[in-house]
């Protein structure tokens, strides 16, 4: 958490080059106000060593960065922005003719006019300074003092040049924790001087709220359980969610992103009740609102993490569904292809019951193949056929429901799947595996695909002796009852067909089939 100082990217880049500079500049204290002028703003900033022809005015808004203006007409360095409507408040980036930022600068209701200069020739931080603001030139000291912090770690580590990884580190990590208490304890100083203003809210998602003094456990170790309470119940202390401007301060996305991936205990349930908590305490429709719905509901539907689909449902259905979401997207259309997907996923989110599927057995494909489906040209044609052989069919099918066991494996693959080649072979050898050691599993493995020959070839090359099936006769839409786009998909279902675990490696499955047995044991207790 401290180390993060030193190393700062979004304040210290500024130090990389003579002229990309990244700081944050600060709101003016002074300055006229905006009802006087002709202008809404107008921001005039004189680098007399800049040779650009043309620069730009960007904000940061969450994730992305913004164009807001354009300067065609510099002559020696002078720069001017001016428009007839107020910025709105947040933090605003000087951008170079080659796209590279200069320096960040604040502004807010109050403060629509700045006058910043700079006669530096290699790095503008170094005399950059604000006519009508004092509050500037000092958040320029506090700049200047991360650089040279940075830039002393950076001497002191290349004295671990050749050094042993353990000695290297017993040298550095002294300095480097030394020179983070420094700019902690000059963070904390400068955001208490700042509260109030914008700039104090931008500190106020830099610096970290920890507990000091941690008292000692039971054990007579610091207290991380205290500290780590201290530390969520505080995250967000002094944050206005009501504020469109939070969404323009830089450090907003990353100290989100940050909560809910490492802050939080990841479990679905726990991370929708937090997202329900921060979006309450929204406006309605207003910005902040909209961007929070449309991030939670974006990194939920594509989460790697097994489980966390189910918070992109609830997110559909809280939201969305309700109307909640409105306004959201451009086109309405968007919103019905997101409570479409939701739907797709709802049945088999894990914890659901898995839902049925009434398959062909490679063994009594041969009956099948008497029925003409292979002669069918259109869906028309397969859907008569189907229905013109449908009593048979129905005395014909393996259904995933009727499987007897405390585990089942569901697997979806294909023959010509270059990653199930893999795979299956692997599966095979575990799955023989569990039997040995008595384990009830059965694999149900549903090729994807409609080449019998070449299906029941496979089978036998690799004597795969698992329940074989596949959809022979077109009852089944795999895509949309079990969200298959790609193969190898593994589910693992426990003895009444619920799902444990969805779309894992064949590594994971002994896991998940352990955490089976220690939940039913723990049930059994109760």
């Amino acid at each position: 958490m401290m180390a993060k100082n030193v190393l700062s990217k979004k304040w210290l880049y500024l130090l990389t080059t003579i002229c990309i500079i990244n700081g944050l500049f600060a709101q003016t204290k002074k300055g006229k106000p905006a009802s006087n002028q002709p202008n809404a703003y107008e921001i005039k900033i004189d680098l007399k060593n800049c040779k650009d022809t043309l620069v730009y005015l960007t904000y940061y808004q969450f994730d992305k960065t913004m164009l807001k203006d354009t300067c065609k007409n510099i002559k020696d360095g002078k720069i001017v922005f001016k428009g007839k409507t107020k910025l709105d408040t947040g933090v605003y980036s000087l951008i170079s003719q080659k796209k590279s930022i200069y320096f960040d600068f604040f502004i807010d209701d109050q403060h629509q006019f700045l006058d910043l200069s700079s006669d530096s020739s290699d790095e503008f931080i170094k005399d950059l300074k604000a006519k009508n603001s004092d509050q500037h030139n000092a958040f320029f000291e506090y700049v200047k003092f991360l650089g040279g912090k940075n830039m002393e770690f950076a001497q002191f580590k290349e004295k671990s040049k050749g050094m042993s990884k353990k000695d290297s580190t017993a040298l550095v990590q002294p300095k480097q924790k030394e020179i983070n208490e420094l700019i902690n304890d000059y963070e904390q100083q400068f955001y208490e001087k700042q509260k109030g203003s914008y700039l104090g809210d931008v500190m106020n998602l830099k610096i970290e709220k920890v507990l000091k003094n941690i008292p000692k456990a039971s054990n007579g170790r610091p207290d991380s359980i205290l500290s780590y309470r201290y530390y969520k119940d505080h995250y967000w202390d002094h944050v206005n969610f009501k504020d469109d401007a939070i969404v323009r301060n830089p450090f907003f996305q990353g100290k989100l992103k940050k909560y809910f991936d490492n802050v939080l205990v990841r479990h679905p349930d726990s991370v929708a009740v937090e997202i329900d908590k921060m979006i309450d305490k929204t406006v309605q429709s207003s910005l902040v609102n909209k961007l929070l719905i449309a991030n939670f509901t974006s990194n939920y539907e594509i989460s790697k993490m097994m489980g966390f689909d189910k918070v992109f449902v609830h997110m559909v259905d809280k939201y969305f569904k309700t109307g909640k979401a409105k306004g959201i997207y451009v086109d309405d259309g968007i919103i019905d292809k997101i409570i479409k997907r939701a739907n797709l996923l709802r049945p088999i989110l894990v914890g659901e019951k898995a839902p049925d599927l009434a398959m062909i057995d490679i063994n009594d494909y041969p009956k099948i193949a008497k029925m003409g489906f292979e002669k069918a040209k259109t869906s028309e044609e397969v859907t008569k056929v189907f229905y013109d052989n449908y009593q048979e069919i129905n005395k014909t099918f393996t259904h995933l429901n009727d499987v007897q066991a405390d585990y089942t494996l569901l697997v979806f693959w294909d023959v010509d799947c270059s990653h199930c080649k893999v795979e299956i072979p692997k599966l095979l050898e575990l799955y023989h595996k569990l039997l040995a050691e008595n384990k009830n599993v059965k694999a149900f493995c549903v090729y994807t695909q409609y080449d019998y020959d070449k299906y029941k070839k496979y089978i036998e090359e690799k004597k795969l002796d698992w329940i074989n099936v596949f959809d022979a006769v077109h009852f089944n839409n795999l895509r949309d009852k079990y969200d298959i786009v790609s193969t190898p998909v593994i589910y693992v279902l426990d003895k009444n067909k619920v799902i444990k675990a969805k779309r894992i490696d064949v590594e994971q499955i002994s896991d998940v089939l352990k955490f089976i047995e220690l939940e039913a044991k723990a049930k059994a207790k109760k």
